[in-house]
């Protein structure tokens, strides 16, 4: 079909049905010239961002060091001062307190990193929809701090058991549930601070929201030593989440309920980000 112009020259009218379809297939080509696009593309240039900085690897290297010396020093403290036997996993899952940190940097910087470089106008560039980047990096993000946790939890038991000396029981479902368990609580920190990180754009800021949310409210309301400071403390993330990976302490809910208090404050740091990354311009 010929369509004539204003100047007098004539263009090729091309249908509406063409148009939509040459646009969704330019949507779906990538750099390389594939055509690996949408969320899923979105999420392959997420990894491929994660692992192309050194601060990753670092973050998940400090974490597995950091796990293994304070589930040893948690088991000999407990061997030493003849505490009552508890299961081995209970010594990984301590030491969260700690680790998730490492996973709370590791989801900063890769956040953040791209507002300090400017990188992240190309990403949005390249992925308009704005709410696909951030769950596309909230989703690479728990899938690489899920399999993390898990591990600091395998090697952190593995540590435990030997520095209990017998002082820790052992079975193997509880074992593994607990291994899970961490890996599940360190994903869910990872995904709750990208939201925060794209809530404030600046690794000080959202690392300042964070520690403070996780370790320093947490330990205000233990140490003032009250019921009603304690119920607070109950309805935190940590709080919730140690209820959720530890065993045989006195929870004032199930491990279902803890996790789900988790995840809760998970989607309302996710959801504020998602506000602000809509709302703000890069």
């Amino acid at each position: 079909m010929i369509d004539a112009t204003s100047s007098g020259k004539r263009t090729l009218a091309v249908p509406r049905e063409e148009q939509e379809g040459r646009k969704d297939q330019e949507e779906q080509q990538t750099p390389g010239g594939g055509t690996f696009g949408g969320f899923a593309g979105a999420v392959a240039c997420e990894w491929t961002k994660l692992w192309s900085v050194r601060a990753s690897y670092l973050c998940l290297l400090a974490g597995l060091v950091v796990t293994a010396v304070f589930t040893y020093y948690y088991a000999s403290i407990a061997r030493i001062n003849d505490h009552p036997v508890q299961p081995v996993g209970n010594a990984a899952a301590a030491s969260v307190v700690v680790t998730q940190f490492a996973v709370v940097v590791l989801a900063t910087v890769a956040v953040t990193s791209e507002y300090s470089t400017g990188t992240v106008r190309a990403s949005l560039l390249w992925v308009p929809r704005r709410h696909r980047v951030q769950a596309a990096k909230a989703l690479v993000a728990g899938l690489v701090v899920l399999l993390a946790g898990a591990v600091f939890a395998v090697v952190g038991t593995v540590v435990a058991r030997v520095a209990f000396d017998g002082r820790a029981s052992f079975d193997a479902g509880t074992t593994v549930g607990q291994i899970l368990a961490v890996g599940v609580y360190q994903a869910l920190v990872a995904v709750l601070t990208v939201g925060v990180a794209f809530s404030t754009r600046h690794p000080a800021g959202a690392l300042s929201i964070l520690v403070a949310l996780l370790w320093g409210l947490p330990s205000v309301l233990l140490g003032l030593g009250s019921d009603a400071l304690e119920a607070v403390n109950d309805a935190m993330p940590y709080g919730a989440g140690d209820h959720f990976m530890r065993v045989g302490g006195d929870a004032p809910y199930s491990s279902t309920a803890a996790v789900l208090i988790v995840a809760a404050w998970t989607a309302a740091a996710h959801v504020t980000g998602l506000y602000v990354l809509r709302r703000r311009d890069a």
